[in-house]
């Protein structure tokens, strides 16, 4: 998140926000996580200007195009990207993320969004799709997508010099998809992916998200204020994950974590009040009114958050966490944007390195995340603490490896190769 996932971020003088369009500083960020074995580098993305860039520094670099400069200094570290389904067609993100995942060595991974924002509705000249017809599009969307890497085998390509024979045209296959949303030909003219198809992660919470991540998806990005919320989420997910046939352990849920961290406990609050300090009211007021979709001026400020009508159409889930945390804690609009400043409705937890391990530790241990996506409040800075002194920590209490597993993403999250759809069983079962 450019130079860091706290919103006042670019103004601390740990921070360089004149790097925010330099790919050097994201090449930078991408070889430090690889440095802590983490698994992947994750880059949120919308196709609007989302924030008011008159308060806030924003990179704004499209992914696919960042993450391929990414691959070509890294060896092991995971590459995800968000692209939505609303504003896309699946033969061009297909083509891209099967470029992408053969670029990296096997390392590709997309966080399927359906985007939610008027703003980016308007950018394409359209009516903001209804929620449910942005899911009903996304469903097919990834049907045509995984159709479109499997329409060329995994041993296509023959490469024989000698008999002039490059590929074996019997092994590529146009898929012929005909649905309520695309008419696709195929074949893709990409080979199949290393991985055979990128890794698929969701990151919505609504009903509708949380089926579509059951059926489809192989993590999940989530957002938990509490522990008891958390292992609700997860257990509701698994559970929906068996209704359709999937086991337990074939989809990840991953919860935000914002780590402020300090030498000292003294230290980490410091630095939490350091940022709290350089908060613009403005931006963060205009921040809320668009996850609450009323509009909140400063007089609101030292007042308890109004009555929130119910989303029936944009952001479901953040809008309900949202004033969920206002009424449980009963905070003032002014203490709410305090709370959200650092991660949108993330955790944020600020502490010494054993502080924020025990709180993984805790999460992990209580069935509420299979791991976490560490939202570092500055950049580079604070993903260095986070490497640096909180990932030893997690080594040495047997919770993090110290080498990469394999070679390719799904390797190192512990997940199967797909098998083609073309592919006889016995290949299939050599695939898994």
């Amino acid at each position: 998140m450019g130079v860091g996932h706290h919103e006042a971020a670019w103004r601390h003088p740990r921070t360089e926000p004149a790097r925010l369009a330099d790919v050097r500083h994201y090449q930078e960020l991408a070889r430090i996580a690889e440095r802590g074995k983490l698994d992947s580098v994750f880059l949120a993305d919308g196709v609007a200007l989302h924030g008011n860039v008159r308060h806030n520094a924003l990179g704004g670099l499209e992914p696919l195009t960042l993450l391929s400069a990414l691959a070509a200094v890294t060896d092991h570290i995971g590459l995800i990207a968000t692209v939505s389904t609303t504003y896309n067609e699946p033969f061009h993100v297909a083509r891209k993320f099967a470029s992408l995942d053969h670029i990296s060595g096997g390392r590709a991974g997309w966080n399927i969004v359906t985007s939610a924002g008027e703003a980016e509705a308007r950018n394409f000249g359209i009516e903001r799709p209804a929620h449910a017809d942005r899911y009903a599009r996304a469903a097919e969307f990834l049907e045509v997508t995984r159709k479109l890497w499997d329409s060329w085998e995994d041993d296509a390509i023959v490469g024989d010099r000698v008999g002039g024979l490059y590929a074996d045209t019997g092994k590529i296959h146009a898929i012929e998809h005909a649905g309520e949303h695309f008419a696709v030909r195929g074949p893709l003219n990409t080979s199949r992916p290393p991985q055979g198809h990128p890794l698929l992660v969701q990151a919505g919470s609504s009903e509708a998200g949380k089926d579509f991540a059951a059926r489809h998806a192989e993590a999940v990005f989530t957002a938990q204020q509490t522990l008891a919320e958390g292992q609700e989420f997860y257990a509701d997910l698994k559970r929906r994950l068996v209704a359709h046939g999937r086991q337990p352990d074939e989809l990840l849920v991953l919860p935000g974590i914002s780590p402020i961290i300090g030498s000292t406990e003294r230290e980490a609050l410091l630095l939490e009040k350091e940022l709290e300090d350089l908060i613009i009211p403005a931006y963060g007021l205009a921040q809320l009114s668009t996850m609450t979709g009323i509009e909140l001026t400063e007089d609101a400020l030292d007042r308890p958050l109004p009555d929130v009508p119910v989303e029936t159409e944009g952001a479901q889930s953040r809008r309900k966490l949202v004033v969920d945390l206002a009424r449980r804690e009963d905070l003032t609009v002014r203490q709410l944007l305090g709370r959200l400043a650092g991660g949108r409705g993330h955790r944020v937890v600020a502490g010494t390195p054993e502080q924020i391990a025990d709180q993984l530790q805790e999460w992990f241990f209580s069935e509420a995340a299979d791991g976490f996506n560490i939202m570092p409040p500055i950049l580079p800075g604070g993903l260095s603490d986070f490497v640096d002194y909180v990932v030893p920590e997690l080594q040495v209490r047997g919770l993090f490896r110290y080498e990469y597993e394999g070679r390719t993403l799904r390797e190192n999250y512990g997940l199967d190769r797909p098998g083609s759809r073309y592919a006889t069983p016995r290949e299939v079962a050599v695939a898994r």
